[in-house]
């Protein structure tokens, strides 16, 4: 027994220094376990708890990304690289704040240059590269004010500026091309392109939208030329709708108070004349009576004569011969008469007189002339008819039944009256501006309305609420199962394998020495089989022990000496 004990000591003294300390004192394990377990659900906790990282940049080139990154190590942001570096990501909460400063930075910035570049000009460039300069700024500024728009990602403007001439004839108009990248998923509408052809216009001189080509990174020719009249553009297109649903505001306007906010729906169709028509007209009034005319001019000429009767009749040696003997006639006319005879008014713009009267003396010649001119009555009127004029418009609307109770008190529903229906029709007419010459036309009808069917209930598996708080909760069940784990798969075992060896090994001794002592508190914690191995291995001991008594007492009384020895 004496080398039993020798070599169980022998063998403890081998034993690595920890493991003697932890089964000397037991709880220690214990501790070191539930350390454990704390420190890796504490693990998991940061883990979870990790920043959520944002996209501060993506596809940027390799001179705006070596950039970005050097100022973000310098401002100690914490980043990494996502889509195969396409991507710099930073946390969810330093993204707006990073954009700050690095735009404050002038980064990124981007494939293209702007006026930036004529801030390093050299002393001594040649005209040319001056043109040239200027030509690539105002192409990099164009391509940035592009790309401001939400579905553009990139953009190319190209701009042919032709040099100035003095001559008229060999003077060119500038030109552009521009080529869109397009967000995947993203579109651009007709009145987008036309901006941006207006955009690109107006910031380089006489250049017209019309020499703007716009195309996508297709292919595709987004500027695609005007059809003329043949064709609504997109404006005219937004200003019928416009006129339609004013008409469709008014009428439901004066409805709703009368039938229901929910009870009536009116639709109009309206036919826009966009032509532009001018038209000038000229008239001229029949004759009025002089009197009341405006005299435009007037022109009066007198003559008179005195003396013989001037020289007449052909010319030739009769006219030259001396006058004869002049005679009395036996009558003359009256000064009137021949006033009157020669005296005749002229047209009813012009009056001619002429008088001629002797007198006592001698012979007298009198003229008279008269010329009036009178204003022409005309009138002209110039108009012009604007675009955009109503021809016709075409309005339905539907009116619901109306509730009403029955015998049984229950609410139905009932259509309007003959006299109500007429009196909505009038008042559609009336919101409208009903013209019969114009060929409007309006029909009401009363209905009953179908039910709106009621919104499909979602499961509760699919509730937005409900899968996050199963997220939440399945997050910490998974903490607590991973604590679980680790305590009763790998502590829990590693404690019962370092501390149950020392137990039974000090039981052992103490039966195979027959000492029979109580059971220590750790022993009463063994399951049941193994205290009842532990009390039938006591019962062979005790039985051994006896019988070893009884053989050789010398033996066991030389081992009782030698233990206390080893006490003392």
């Amino acid at each position: 027994m004496n080398a039993a004990v020798a070599g169980a000591n022998a063998t403890d003294g081998k034993k690595l220094p920890i493991l003697e300390q932890l089964r000397a004192n037991p709880k220690l394990p214990m501790m070191v376990g539930a350390s454990l377990a704390v420190a890796a659900i504490a693990a998991f906790w940061l883990w979870s708890r990790a920043p959520d990282y944002r996209v501060l940049y993506s596809n940027l080139s390799d001179r705006d990304g070596g950039a970005i990154i050097s100022s973000l190590q310098q401002m100690n942001i914490p980043y990494k690289f996502a889509e195969g570096g396409g991507a710099v990501l930073v946390a969810a909460d330093q993204v707006h704040e990073a954009r700050l400063k690095l735009a404050s930075q002038g980064l990124p910035k981007g494939g293209s240059v702007g006026f930036e570049l004529m801030d390093n000009q050299k002393f001594g460039v040649s005209q040319f590269t001056e043109q040239v300069n200027y030509q690539r700024a105002l192409e990099g500024e164009l391509t940035r004010s592009i790309e401001s728009i939400s579905a553009v990602e990139a953009a190319r403007v190209h701009l042919a500026l032709p040099k100035p001439s003095l001559f008229v004839r060999d003077q060119q108009k500038p030109s552009a091309s521009v080529i869109l990248t397009l967000h995947r998923g993203r579109s651009i509408d007709e009145g987008q392109v036309s901006a941006i052809a207006h955009l690109i216009s107006s910031s380089v001189p006489e250049l017209t939208a019309k020499n703007v080509t716009i195309v996508d990174q297709s292919g595709n020719l987004l500027s695609t030329p005007s059809t003329g009249n043949r064709g609504l553009d997109a404006t005219q297109l937004k200003y019928t709708q416009e006129i339609e649903q004013s008409y469709i505001r008014r009428i439901e306007a004066i409805l709703q108070p009368i039938v229901g906010a929910s009870n009536v729906k009116a639709q109009v169709a309206a036919d826009i004349d966009f032509s532009t028509v001018e038209h000038t007209d000229e008239k001229y009034a029949p004759n009025q009576d002089p009197s009341k005319a405006a005299i435009r001019s007037q022109q009066s000429s007198d003559a008179n004569q005195q003396g013989a009767t001037p020289p007449g009749g052909v010319p030739g040696a009769l006219s030259n011969q001396p006058p004869l003997t002049p005679s009395a006639p036996i009558t003359t006319a009256q000064p009137n008469q021949g006033a009157a005879a020669n005296g005749q008014p002229g047209a009813a713009n012009a009056s001619n007189v002429a008088s001629t009267a002797p007198r006592s003396g001698g012979a007298s010649n009198v003229r008279r002339d008269v010329t009036t001119n009178y204003e022409v009555d005309r009138s002209i009127s110039h108009v012009q008819q604007a675009a955009g004029g109503v021809k016709r418009l075409s309005v339905a609307v539907v009116v619901n039944y109306r509730g009403a109770p029955n015998a049984q008190g229950k609410t139905v529903a009932q259509a309007l009256p003959a006299a109500e229906l007429e009196q909505v029709k009038n008042l559609v007419k009336q919101a409208m501006g009903f013209s019969a010459e114009r060929g409007d036309s309006v029909n009401v009808v009363n209905s009953q309305f179908a039910g709106e069917a009621p919104e499909p209930e979602l499961p509760v598996w699919r509730q937005p609420d409900n899968i996050d708080l199963a997220k939440t909760v399945g997050k910490y069940l998974l903490f607590a199962l991973l604590g679980f784990w680790v305590w009763f798969g790998i502590v829990r075992p590693l404690l019962r394998k370092h501390l149950q060896a020392p137990q039974e090994a000090a039981i052992a001794a103490s039966e195979g020495s027959g000492n029979i002592a109580a059971p220590t508190p750790e022993q009463t914690k063994l399951s049941e089989e193994t205290r009842q191995r532990l009390a039938d291995r006591h019962q062979e001991n005790l039985l051994h022990a006896q019988t070893l008594a009884e053989n050789d007492p010398r033996l066991v009384a030389m081992v009782i000496k030698n233990w206390m020895g080893n006490d003392e």
